[in-house]
């Protein structure tokens, strides 16, 4: 029987969380993108986009993130898409994350003033000069804490990718777990990693918030 110290426990959750990062990262990034998009239409003078954009939103907040992840890796196979694991669980992440952060960010741009709107109309700025050089900078300085505080959302949300069989670090604790015998000491660090991982993300949001209010007042 091999035995594991407690380094080798660790040094593996440490190798897994890696994929951890990676998959936040990239589903950070792609909900932001998809998320920008869904907010022009959202935010949208036209009935037709802003129709479609609430019901892209209303179907992934409304629909567990569990689901989501089973019809992109089970349901697609069944249609005859083979995905890997990780493309599976990134296409769901990104696809939920784009949801929430467009809503966020809708809320952001309401709670712009309505004079900031008239203001830059009656500079003869079109829609797109609007949001870009007025109600969006504004609009950032209300978004960064919700936005980072979400991130965190979505790396707590990757441990759900396990579900698939995406070896990240939830996953990777129970397969060490299995091998070692040693739940307490396995999920002990696994909670410490994801402890590590988050709680800069929540200072980060308080430092931004900080120095975007002192740049406002200036």
């Amino acid at each position: 029987m091999i035995e594991f110290t407690t380094w080798d426990i660790l040094r593996n959750l440490l190798l897994a969380a890696r994929w951890t990062v990676l998959l936040s990262v990239a589903a950070f990034i792609g909900g932001g993108l998809l998320g920008l998009a869904i907010l022009s239409m959202r935010t949208s003078r036209r009935a037709w986009p802003r129709r479609l954009a609430w019901g892209y939103i209303e179907l992934f907040q409304g629909t567990p993130l569990l689901m989501q992840l089973f019809l992109a890796f089970f349901g697609l196979a069944l249609l005859g898409v083979n995905l890997p694991a990780w493309v599976a669980a990134g296409l769901a992440l990104i696809l939920w994350s784009a949801a929430f952060l467009a809503e966020i960010w809708r809320g952001c741009v309401d709670a712009v003033a309505r004079g900031q709107w008239e203001a830059s109309a009656s500079l003869a700025m079109n829609r797109y000069q609007q949001m870009r050089h007025v109600i969006l900078p504004q609009a950032f300085r209300v978004a960064i804490a919700p936005t980072v505080g979400f991130s965190v959302q979505v790396v707590k949300g990757t441990a759900l990718t396990s579900i698939i069989g995406f070896v990240e670090l939830s996953k990777a604790g129970s397969m060490i777990t299995n091998a070692t015998f040693q739940p307490f000491t396995v999920f002990g660090f696994t909670a410490l990693l994801y402890f590590v991982l988050c709680w800069p993300l929540s200072l980060a949001s308080r430092h931004l918030e900080r120095r975007s209010h002192a740049a406002y007042r200036r």
